[in-house]
């Protein structure tokens, strides 16, 4: 029987699925309109619980409060398939795709985020990542700040009478480095001959995206640069290691601004797969706070056995800057462990 190429995902749409459709969402049950959960202050309440075999579409959630970086302070955690470590924890913000506790509007391929100019609690949040289970799905939403807070939200999924066979799990995780372990005094030019001859032939300094071990594929991230260094923060390699790679890595880029497929440093765009979700700083002098970010959906880096992703603070590691990231990837269970979630003051951004 002939099968058109569904590669595509708008061809994909005429043929049948065999499966329900389905959702948790916060609606109100009485029939009323209060279609918010509230969050006290340190409060975690799971949002969905979904038995059986499926998959997660979409996610759309709607949040906020007056309080300074809230999207930093609100934690979402997933599980999948009763194991007990989370497959996602992500403060809230990073893992819709903009770091720094900041709003902005923008979208890609997997995420978007929207954000009125009057600022305020005008933000909606989508993510289209799917999200496969065998036997369950579980979804957590932590408030760990000190102000309450409702939470709209939806899970859009499709119910299956038996598992997808093969299916990898979504995952994903943040990380930090504030201030990255730089040599160079603040304000040191990139363009010095002294740094650009530095050698960096390990990675072994690198700003470390993702280290895991399984089967899988790593499909991107967002980074987030809070450049107190002053000048240019990019020009940091990114260098990635695939199973028993030890040097020279299987992927080796040439500056940042090329691995989140910019050039001659960022530029404010927005794109499927790579741009700037955030920017944040002036593009002059390269200061201030900035979000980019690449997904590898048509070009997912596979790995057999382990991964390691990282990338360069400044050429040879020589800034100091504040860096975060947000990893996301599909693999086999169980995953290594995440490093522990800082708490919130290590979370929030540099006044």
């Amino acid at each position: 029987m002939f099968r058109p190429d569904l590669t595509n995902p708008l061809r994909g749409l005429i043929m049948p699925r065999d499966c329900r459709s389905k959702r948790v969402s916060s609606w109100d049950q009485t029939g009323a309109n209060s279609d918010s959960w509230r969050f006290e202050p340190g409060e975690t309440k799971t949002i969905a619980d979904i038995a059986g075999a499926g998959c997660i579409n979409h996610i759309w959630m709607t949040s906020g409060s007056d309080e300074p970086a809230w999207p930093r302070r609100v934690l979402i955690r997933m599980y999948w398939d009763d194991q007990d470590e989370p497959s996602v924890e992500v403060p809230f913000g990073d893992f819709f795709g903009i770091g720094h506790g900041e709003l902005a509007e923008w979208e890609a391929m997997p995420l978007n985020m929207t954000h009125h100019p009057s600022g305020g609690m005008r933000s909606a949040f989508n993510c289209w990542w799917a999200m496969p289970f065998a036997s369950r799905a579980r979804i957590e939403v932590v408030n760990e700040g000190e102000a309450a807070r409702p939470l709209y939200f939806y899970v859009d999924y499709e119910e299956y009478d038996q598992p997808v066979e093969g299916a990898l799990y979504f995952h994903s995780c943040w990380r930090r480095e504030n201030p990255c372990d730089g040599y160079a005094e603040p304000g040191t030019m990139h363009a010095q001959r002294k740094i650009n001859e530095v050698p960096n032939l390990d990675g072994a300094g690198n700003y470390l995206i993702l280290e895991t071990e399984g089967r899988g594929h790593y499909v991107g991230c967002n980074l987030s640069i809070d450049n107190w260094d002053g000048d240019w923060w990019g020009e940091g390699d990114d260098m990635i290691f695939i199973d028993g790679d030890t040097w020279p890595p299987s992927l080796h880029g040439t500056g940042s601004e090329d691995y989140f497929c910019h050039a001659y440093g960022m530029q404010d765009v927005r794109g499927l797969y790579a741009g700037t979700s955030y920017f944040g700083g002036d593009p002059n002098t390269w200061a201030g706070k900035w979000t980019v970010y690449r997904f590898h959906i048509p070009d997912p880096i596979v790995f057999a056995e382990r991964i390691r992703v990282t990338i360069e603070h400044g050429h040879g590691n020589h800034r100091r800057d504040d860096y975060s990231s947000t990893a996301y990837w599909y693999q086999t269970l169980p995953h290594r462990p995440f490093e522990p979630m800082p708490p919130v003051a290590g979370r929030l951004p540099r006044a």
